[in-house]
């Protein structure tokens, strides 16, 4: 079988990827390897692959979780920007609670330099609530302090949308209803014509 950074950079698609990674411990190995190659061609796809099977098979990735940990740490945006999406993704099949431990080191990048990273957190925060309502709390008191972290007010605006859409995400059971609605309302004014259309839609949904 060719390697991974061959059979990336030619026809393989991500999903084809992904059956292999399925199928072949040896072909996960590789897919795992080439998430983090140098050549985006193979990264992109790499990742791609990863992401399919943390949505469609996360009992597979599970047990790679402290790889997943290491690129949440690591000082490339690009690899946070993946662990963000697997780990989140993973939480559902985390039946040692190992993302209790990791929380606070997950949520530190909300205040992190990296817009782009703390956007995709906020996000995926949504996915993390459903599957960990224990959680549910902590997670919505991180999303309603955006304002509290050191990003230029603009970049706090188009975070705060990610972080409407995640509430979207888990709202119908959430404890903290009242806040959320009321953190909503404010962005209805936002600079971010994204976030202020995201507060609109948010509030025609969930108070009609």
């Amino acid at each position: 079988m060719p390697a991974i950074a061959d059979r990336a950079e030619q026809s393989a698609t991500p999903e084809a990827l992904a059956k292999e990674a399925l199928e072949n411990e040896e072909s996960l190995s590789q897919v795992m390897q080439g998430a983090t190659s140098k050549e985006d061609a193979t990264r992109s796809k790499s990742f791609k692959a990863l992401l399919l099977l943390s949505e469609e098979h996360p009992e597979l990735l599970y047990p790679k979780w402290d790889c997943f940990v290491d690129l949440l740490r690591s000082d490339n945006n690009y690899h946070k920007y993946q662990a963000i999406y697997i780990l989140a993704n993973l939480t559902r099949v985390d039946t040692q609670n190992r993302f209790e431990s990791l929380f606070d080191t997950y949520y530190d990048l909300l205040d992190g330099k990296s817009v782009m990273t703390a956007a995709h957190l906020a996000g995926n925060s949504g996915k993390i609530a459903r599957a960990k309502p224990q959680l549910e709390s902590r997670i919505t008191d991180k999303l309603l302090s955006i304002d509290e972290t050191g990003h230029k007010p603009q970049r706090k605006d188009l975070i705060k949308g990610y972080a409407i859409e995640a509430f979207s995400e888990y709202f119908e059971v959430s404890e903290n209803k009242p806040k959320i609605v009321e953190f909503v309302e404010k962005q209805l004014e936002s600079e971010s014509p994204r976030t202020a259309k995201l507060a609109k839609e948010f509030l025609k949904r969930w108070q009609s």
